[in-house]
């Protein structure tokens, strides 16, 4: 119908088009005064004469073409196509004696082609002068470039020469005095950093791109966190290690992401000493495939150890793993995937039998909250039983060194979670005492993005629509990114002498809240416009903000300035031993399990089942015993 439409309207206009054609024809022939006797002609074979033109017309495909692309090949079918009319014309006045003079057919010939041609190249010119207003009123983003180096011009540069992206460099900040009031492609230099908020609101600013990639974490942060209160969508370069070949291409910019608002420096590790006791090596990593475990291998690789072995229950997540380290690697790494549980002693006895670990990474363990408060049994299971399970084999084997991975929940834990990874430390500890191998833990906060953190969380809410649930307007946790704190663990085990825990720097915590908030407004949405938050108080086990350190322990500096030690109380392997056998005698019922954990660590605290669902005292509290 379209179709049919599009060309009885061409057709329309060019009955119009060939009748203006003769008559001004005639007008230019005649000087402007036509004889009578033409203008007669010209009434009576009008109708004969348009019917001939428009037949001609059809019959060289002038009303089947798809004029939006009109180029050479349809004018020369135009010219065709007026010439033939032209000419049947001429032999129509002769037959029926209703002739023009001559150079009438000509002049009408030549204005046909002109009208007709210009009709469908205007029809073109037309729409591509549409579709560009339309592409210019579909223009979103006005963009404030931060940074007036080489990577703030590239940067300009690359999204002037890419229409397609529908972005407007429009001015650009920079701190240094020397470069404002200039201009960098034609982009005025404004100010400092210290106007990015006025000037986004002057100019109509919606997207800031941040082209510093030699400035520090911490510098980016500052600066990120001034554009944050632009309400501007914002965007980044990767680090100056990142770009190769110094140049910035389109792809290289992206969304600013949590991790550079925590502004964290680099870890700088020491990679001699790392490779003094990975190189050549046979590492096992227990938890192979999980958000620790799996960053644990990619970094254990760079270092060339001898095998590489992931151990996991989980196959799907342990064979993604090794797809991907033997696409990196190949035959460099000898790699091997072994699936079981830390729980199945037995198959752990099979795998250090076999292979003989030197090094063993134990990032195998249940360590979301509210579900071990939920299934406390499973933590013992898994966390403790677990642990000692793992820690036996490798002194049975002679391991080397022995790294567990444990929590800052595990400090004055007021969940069984927390409580669990607290006696698994206690399990380390107690093995260091009785063998050769060095066994140590490595106590660090939360890290952003690992599977079940609050991130991910975060992230499902906001594409389902909303709300953001968080527990408590006051909740603070300790953050780091997945590499940052592998980096540090792997260091951490380059300096175990045995026996410690080595504490990581988290820096300054960071409030739920603030998070909550960062995202979204990362996710391009207006906090209490487009996304709401909700607070839905703490959930069991939880509190408002965590420790690192027991009360007991002291801290003693190392040679890595984001590396400490706590020093444990003093605790026998034996007394250690009767406190799990207690635990796995405990296990068939919760409130005896718990109760049980709080006299293994005397620092966790805990709400009583009955307590929890009646709203009163704690039993224990009732019956006069000092908690």
């Amino acid at each position: 119908m379209r179709t049919l439409t599009r060309k009885i309207s061409l057709m329309l206009l060019d009955i119009i088009l060939v009748n203006i054609a003769i008559y001004m024809a005639l007008l230019i022939r005649f000087d402007g005064l036509i004889p009578v006797q033409y203008l007669n002609v010209f009434v009576y074979s009008a109708v004969l004469l348009t019917v001939i033109q428009i037949l001609s017309y059809n019959l060289f495909g002038l009303y089947k073409s798809l004029w939006k692309y009109a180029s050479i090949d349809e004018l020369i079918k135009i010219f065709i196509a007026t010439t033939v009319g032209s000419i049947f014309s001429f032999l129509f006045g002769t037959v029926f004696s209703m002739l023009f003079p001559r150079t009438v057919y000509l002049i009408a010939w030549l204005i046909t082609f002109v009208l007709i041609g210009a009709s469908r190249l205007s029809y073109r010119i037309l729409r591509k002068y549409r579709n560009k207003s339309a592409d210019r009123r579909a223009v979103k983003s006005r963009v404030m470039v931060i940074g007036a180096g080489d990577a703030g011009a590239m940067v300009i540069k690359e999204l002037k020469e890419h229409e397609e992206l529908k972005c407007i460099p429009v001015i650009v900040i920079d701190d240094d005095n020397r470069k404002q009031k200039f201009s960098i492609h034609g982009v005025p230099i404004k100010g400092g950093r210290n106007k990015i908020k006025e000037l986004a609101e002057k100019f109509w600013i919606n997207e800031i791109i941040v082209a510093l990639p030699s400035a520090n974490k911490k510098e980016l942060a500052e600066i990120l966190r001034i554009c944050k209160e632009t309400k501007c969508k914002l965007k980044t370069l990767p680090g100056v290690y990142e770009i190769l070949n110094d140049k910035v291409n389109i792809e290289q910019i992206r969304n600013v992401s949590i991790d550079d608002l925590l502004g964290r420096d680099e870890v700088i590790l020491n990679t001699a000493e790392i490779a003094g006791y990975l190189e050549d090596e046979t590492v096992l990593v227990t938890g192979g495939g999980g958000s620790i475990g799996s960053e644990l291998c990619r970094q254990i690789a760079k270092f060339k150890p001898g095998k590489l072995l992931i151990f996991d229950i989980c196959e799907n997540s342990a064979f993604d793993l090794q797809n991907e380290l033997l696409y990196m690697y190949g035959n460099k790494l000898d790699l091997e995937v072994i699936i079981g549980s830390v729980r199945d002693k037995g198959r752990l006895q099979e795998v250090f039998n076999k292979y003989r670990p030197g090094v063993v990474f134990h990032a195998a363990a249940h360590k979301h909250v509210p579900l071990m408060e939920m299934n406390p049994a499973e933590a013992i299971k898994n966390n403790v039983l677990g642990t000692l399970n793992t820690a036996q084999c490798a002194d049975w084997c002679g391991a080397k060194r022995f790294v567990m991975i444990s929590t800052d929940k595990a400090v004055n834990p007021t969940n069984v979670m927390g409580a669990s990874k607290r006696v698994a430390e206690m399990i380390v500890q107690s093995m260091d005492k009785l063998s050769n191998t060095e066994y140590v833990a490595v106590r660090f906060g939360n890290v952003l993005g690992s599977n079940g953190s609050v991130l991910p969380l975060f992230k499902k809410q906001i594409a389902r629509g909303g709300p953001v649930t968080v527990t408590h307007p006051e909740v603070k946790r300790y953050f780091m990114t997945i590499p940052e704190s592998v980096s540090l663990v792997i260091q951490a085990g380059a300096m175990a002498k045995g026996g410690e825990i080595f504490i990581l720097d988290m820096g300054e915590p960071v409030k739920i809240l603030d998070l909550a908030k960062d995202l979204i407004q990362l996710s391009g949405l207006e906090l209490d416009v487009d996304m709401k938050i909700e607070f839905i108080g703490l959930r069991p086990g939880e509190k408002l903000f965590e420790e690192l350190l027991l009360n007991e322990e002291g801290i003693e500096a190392t040679r890595h300035e984001s590396i400490f030690i706590g020093k444990p109380l003093e605790l026998s392997h034996h007394e250690v031993l009767l406190c799990v056998k207690a635990l796995e005698n405990s296990m068939h019922d919760n409130n005896e399990l718990k109760e049980c954990m709080r006299l293994i660590v005397p620092t966790y605290t805990y709400e009583h089942e009955e307590e929890k669902n009646r709203g009163k005292r704690s039993t224990f509290e009732t019956a006069g015993i000092a908690r």
